[in-house]
């Protein structure tokens, strides 16, 4: 019982800091950033990287070695559907990251400027995540009361 409890609690968490460190990007990503603002994004992004991977990793320890054990997951539409929503801001992820790479390798030189283009791109990018992963809790709760 006391694995169920650290493994939910430290899922949890991790979800609240991915959403806070998507929020942070929205807020850096802008046609005014400059290089050390990139490069502070660029380790920002880094741990957005780490930290979804944390939540997939004590994801599937919840399913492994949680009370409610693994039928109450796979048996659950609800539950790929947060899988799926999970995976679409994964995949979101992808086109703002090796942007900011790009951004981050440009940051050095002298005249660090940005393409308006990229900007609204990137920025499109990640309020998508955001939109997207507004889902992840809705269907965690919808988990928690339909499905199996």
């Amino acid at each position: 019982m006391f694995t169920d409890l650290v493994l939910a609690s430290a899922h949890h968490l991790l979800v609240f800091l991915l959403a806070a460190i998507i929020a942070i990007e929205a807020v850096i990503v802008r046609p005014d950033m400059s290089g050390g603002g990139a490069k502070l994004l660029s380790r920002i992004d880094a741990y957005y990287g780490a930290t979804a991977i944390l939540v997939l990793l004590i994801g599937i320890a919840r399913v492994l070695f949680g009370l409610k054990g693994w039928e109450a997951y796979v048996y659950n539409w609800a539950f790929w559907l947060k899988m799926l929503a999970f995976v679409v801001v994964g995949l979101l992820s992808i086109r703002p990251t090796l942007q900011i790479r790009t951004w981050r390798k440009n940051a050095d030189g002298d005249a660090f400027s940005l393409l308006p283009d990229d900007v609204a791109k990137v920025r499109g990018y990640i309020l998508a995540q955001i939109g997207v992963f507004t889902l992840i809790p809705v269907l965690a709760a919808t988990m928690a009361r339909y499905g199996y």
